[in-house]
């Protein structure tokens, strides 16, 4: 396939589930050709607008905003003000497809997805949608209907798009994030001064944090660590939770509360090297969003899922449960979680049998050249 230089929109964004992925497809591109030109359109006020211009992208806002759907005064206001904020918004996705002139729009997901890629489709630019997620989305459905190809993660995505347009890609993820070798284990025990004694669990919230494994934790550690002796904790609490969680443990070790269990337990408000995070982790413990569901696999790990519960179309408990069928995965439910999670996270730590199941089933579920086969889709709608 000859890879011309072209001349891509790529739309989406709100959490790093979504812009990461976006990021893939971008670098994937310039490395098919660099003189290719990329402009990605976030959603105003959102985290794209920070990280894209990080990774040495041109980035331009849409000020959509999303319904909102608990009932409060803030909420009431932002929704009365929805409809206005998208005619805002497709005004400005026409302005920019007029200026930019794109041979292609993608569209990963998130607020300004929908305006970017339905103002394209309306303007004869082919789209491409990138479905993350097992279980799609109301505006996802609605412009797969004249999208050119949908890029998706896993199996049945029929239900909701047409059959003779899906390709099976997997979720684009970071080129560092590959089965651990022992190099790689040896520097993630140095990296994050952990034991080679213990076996590790990786908790990870997600790039704000995940108040549920939080309170969990916390629940655990009051307890006394029960079950905790030969085991080492890294637990990626969020930027947003951290000075609690900072407070939570002073006071927990001033009250000796979990012995020397608790200088067991590592926290951070973020994670910059996942890569080293999974490869010292016997099981990881995770929120079940898209990107992280394909990292696992990629990394190969027993996981046990907690979906959350705040997402639209609840899909996150449609990806863990594409897991847990295929004995890939555990799943535990967001209001049982603070019961039932490290109880069951200790459980499995101690069944090595299940374990490597689990590691052999995942693994077989990784599609690590997402990117390049996304990409290459785009190539095949231009004409």
């Amino acid at each position: 396939m000859e890879y011309r230089p072209l001349r891509i929109i790529i739309s989406g964004g709100g959490t790093g589930g979504h812009i990461f992925p976006a990021i893939s497809i971008a670098n994937k591109l310039k490395e098919l050709n660099p003189e290719s030109e990329i402009l990605f359109v976030g959603a105003e006020g959102k985290m794209e607008m920070e990280k894209v211009p990080a990774a040495g992208y041109r980035i331009e806002g849409l000020p959509i905003v999303g319904l909102q759907r608990q009932l409060n005064m803030k909420n009431i206001i932002n929704d009365i003000q929805v409809p206005f904020k998208v005619c805002s918004s497709l005004n400005k996705a026409r302005k920019l497809i007029k200026s930019f002139k794109p041979d292609i729009a993608i569209g990963v997901g998130g607020y300004a997805s929908a305006p970017l890629l339905w103002t394209a489709q309306q303007m004869g630019v082919p789209t491409l949608i990138q479905e993350q997620n097992g279980f799609a989305g109301l505006a996802n459905k609605v412009l797969g209907k004249k999208a050119g190809s949908i890029c998706v993660a896993y199996e049945g995505m029929e239900r909701f798009f047409p059959a003779d347009r899906i390709v099976m890609t997997g979720n684009p993820i970071r080129k560092e994030i590959v089965p651990a070798k022992a190099e790689a284990i040896l520097e993630g025990l140095d990296y994050y001064s952990l034991n080679p004694d213990k076996k590790h669990i990786f908790i990870v919230g997600g790039s704000l944090g995940s108040g549920t494994l939080n309170k969990s934790m916390k629940k655990w550690i009051t307890e006394g660590c029960i079950g905790g002796e030969n085991v080492e904790i890294i637990w990626q609490c969020g930027r947003y939770y951290k000075a609690g969680i900072d407070a939570f443990m002073e006071d927990a070790r001033a009250k000796g509360i979990g012995g020397k269990n608790l200088e067991s337990i590592h926290h951070f408000d973020f994670i910059a090297r996942m890569d080293l995070a999974y490869a010292v982790a016997d099981i990881v413990i995770s929120r079940s969003g898209a990107s992280t569901v394909s990292e696992l696999c990629a990394a190969q790990k027993a996981a046990i899922f907690v979906p959350s519960p705040n997402v639209a179309e609840d899909h996150q408990t449609h990806n863990a449960m594409a897991l847990v069928r295929k004995d890939a995965a555990l799943m535990v439910k967001d209001a049982e979680a603070e019961e039932k999670l490290m109880a069951s996270a200790l459980y499995l730590l101690k069944d090595n049998r299940k374990v490597l199941t689990m590691q052999k089933n995942i693994a077989a579920l990784a599609l690590p050249d997402a990117a390049l086969t996304i990409a290459q889709e785009a190539y095949k709608l231009v004409k």
